[in-house]
């Protein structure tokens, strides 16, 4: 299994489309800080915007580009004509709540909804994934080599479940709210996938995926977290040196292999605590605890509670 695939098994993603902004300029969105275990996304399908949040310079958006803040950051996303917003009116069209103003500038149509994570421990797949992630999906891909052809294909893909989202919202019928909401959670797969293929991947733990070697001692971690792994034993399955290991874990993701072991064994521990009716020292033992302590230790500081109260909260923490 690949590590995009090994992430979305253990920390499930569903999507909701929500909103259709349909605006002339001078327009914005601004948007507050997203709920717990909310990724907020935009999918511009015609026209131009300004994004504007915390984690970079202002970004220019041209249609087709996707945008999640994978931080729930504020943002704010507008016309860059620095004029005030027109007022907006609000009305319903079947599931989807439609935005529009009476702007006479260039039209800009969004969609809008949020990116759903499971009730487990999600810091494996939002600390290694950067606040704001803006994927270009109508670019065209620059030369002819081969990685240049097989992102061109999953562009192509992105652009035609782009356009499939666009038909069914404006032409709902029987059971549209349920199809575009899977077409959503596909988007965040198909996102993310375009994301790692890139030629700038995300600096984080998809960003993997582009190193090979690497991969026997990821699939360790996945397969078998409840090994006593070491260091010498993981870049053994890699056939590097431990200090070449070390090296280019810490290139690719800005964390040690350590780390993301602990990382891995807290999330499978958080689901096994939520979908089974194991006992504690049970399950800190299958993800590599001999010593009860030692788990209950890693899993409050890594958490934020102890493995009794996030089962007792079933997994949320702030309810």
């Amino acid at each position: 299994m690949d590590l995009l695939s090994r992430l979305l098994s253990l920390i499930p993603v569903t999507g909701r489309l929500e909103l259709r902004c349909l605006f002339g300029a001078p327009w914005k969105i601004d948007q507050a800080v997203s709920g717990v275990r909310e990724i907020p996304y935009h999918v511009l399908l015609s026209g131009h915007a300004v994004l504007e949040d915390v984690n970079g310079p202002p970004e220019r958006l041209t249609a087709g580009d996707i945008i999640l803040f994978p931080a729930g950051n504020a943002h704010l996303i507008h016309d860059g004509s620095g004029e005030t917003a027109r007022p907006e009116t609000k009305s319903r069209k079947a599931s989807l709540i439609v935005f529009e103003n009476d702007g006479k500038g260039e039209k800009a149509d969004f969609l809008c909804g949020r990116f759903l994570l499971g009730a487990v421990p999600d810091r494996l797949l939002r600390d290694h994934l950067p606040g704001r992630l803006v994927v270009h999906s109508a670019l065209p891909e620059p030369g002819g080599d081969i990685e240049g052809s097989a992102r061109s294909i999953v562009r192509g893909r992105l652009r035609q479940l782009i356009e499939l989202m666009h038909e069914e919202a404006n032409d709902p019928g029987s059971g549209s709210e349920m199809f575009v909401n899977h077409l959503s959670a596909a988007l965040f797969a198909l996102t993310l996938r375009f994301a790692t293929e890139s030629t700038q991947p995300p600096h984080g733990l998809l960003a993997l995926s582009r190193r090979p070697r690497l991969q026997p001692a990821i699939s360790a971690m996945f397969e078998t977290p409840g090994a006593p792994w070491t260091l010498d034993q993981l870049s053994g399955l890699c056939n590097m040196s431990r200090a070449t290991f070390i090296r280019q874990f810490q290139e690719a993701i800005g964390r040690s292999a350590s780390d993301v072991l602990t990382e891995v064994r807290m999330t499978i521990a958080g689901r096994m605590l939520l979908h089974t009716a194991m006992p504690i020292a049970e399950i800190g033992e299958a993800v590599g605890y001999q010593s009860n302590a030692a788990f209950q230790r890693v899993f409050k500081r890594h958490i934020g509670a102890s493995p009794a109260r996030w089962r007792s909260s079933g997994g949320n923490l702030q309810a």
